[in-house]
């Protein structure tokens, strides 16, 4: 019997039960295993990827991807490293390392993995590797930076991951203090250093406007207190469209606003440079400094846990809850509102 075969078409992961119910033996598994047809993550766990894929590690460890690990495997945006954050059942045992199934998980020395107890209405969403992806994004909610997180929910909505009935039952799910994260995102941002741009400048108290029309066919990539245009190159995107660039550059300074085009490195690896420039353009034009927006410092991991009782609430019916004014946006919380328009 294949069982390599029959693991790739579950997914690249199986249990032995599915193999068993497709006819599998114990001698076939074996087999299986010493020829190096497949890997056994796990007791009773069977896959065809690396030992070193993060999903592999996720299983072996005794859970699933989850927060921000989840969302890099999906294929969000996400700017650096992470440690391995990983689900397993608020009752799981046995747990193991994410590089070797016969050591325990340490749990006072965790490394790099960071474990998460979530309820069992977690593990009946996503996949045998991956949990669903709304309780992806909220745990990044909750363990990231702002920037970090914002880009997250943008990315979910701008590919349609998440729809809107899905965004609003995860912002009403979340703690009151977070949920006017909603203020901040937006579905119709198109890249990771966009996203990024778009905090980062609110959070320094300037207006924002994204996606403004320009012509008939274009738009701005973001405009800064209605002064100062900001269109961020990236690699993928723009490296065909050096004379298209060049003349909406061109439209965008006729329209009367001080064009920037940072690359998607500079704003990766040298945004410093590339405020000053957004803060030099706008005091040419005569625009004051605005106040910063503080971010809401972070509390620790145990005081997010205590306050949920270490249980993840996005099982529940929250969609019975309704905003009296029509929305989902909360002022007054931890991220603060900033001035925004889309």
């Amino acid at each position: 019997m294949d069982i390599a075969t029959h693991v790739r078409q579950l997914g690249g992961m199986a249990q032995k039960q599915q193999l068993v119910r497709r006819g599998a033996r114990d001698l076939d598994l074996t087999l299986a295993v010493r020829r190096g047809d497949v890997i056994r993550a796990r007791q009773g766990w069977y896959t065809t990827l690396p030992e070193t894929d993060p999903r592999v590690q996720a299983v072996r460890l005794g859970g699933r991807l989850t927060g921000i690990s989840a969302i890099i495997e999906l294929g969000g945006w996400v700017l650096g490293s992470h440690p391995l954050h990983v689900s397993v059942h608020d009752n799981a045992a046995r747990l193991r390392t994410p590089r070797n199934r016969f050591v325990r998980f340490d749990h006072a020395r965790p490394g790099r993995a960071r474990v998460h107890w979530d309820d069992r209405d977690v593990a009946q969403r996503g996949t045998a590797m991956i949990v669903g992806l709304s309780d992806a994004v909220y745990r990044v909610v909750l363990d990231e930076s702002l920037e970090t997180a914002v880009a997250a929910l943008d990315w979910a909505l701008h590919t349609g991951r998440l729809d809107r009935i899905d965004f609003e039952r995860l912002i009403l799910s979340l703690p009151a203090g977070l949920r006017d994260i909603a203020d901040w995102v937006d579905g119709q941002c198109e890249s990771l250093p966009e996203s990024l741009s778009r905090t980062r400048v609110r959070l320094k108290g300037h207006r924002v406007e994204s996606q403004r029309r320009l012509g008939d066919l274009e738009r701005i990539d973001l405009v800064i207190d209605d002064a100062a245009s900001l269109e961020v190159d990236g690699d993928e995107f723009h490296r065909d469209r050096f004379e298209e660039d060049r003349r909406k550059d061109i439209d965008i300074a006729i329209t009367g606003l001080h064009g920037l085009r940072p690359s998607a490195r500079a704003v990766f690896h040298r945004w410093d440079s590339v405020y000053a420039a957004i803060s030099v353009a706008l005091a040419e034009r005569g625009i004051p400094k605005p106040s910063e927006i503080q971010d809401y410092p972070r509390r620790g991991r145990r005081a997010r846990r205590k306050q949920h009782g270490g249980r993840h609430p996005l099982g529940r019916n929250v969609l019975n809850f309704q905003n009296p004014r029509g929305g989902i946006r909360a002022g007054g919380g931890r991220w603060g509102r900033g001035e925004y328009s889309h």
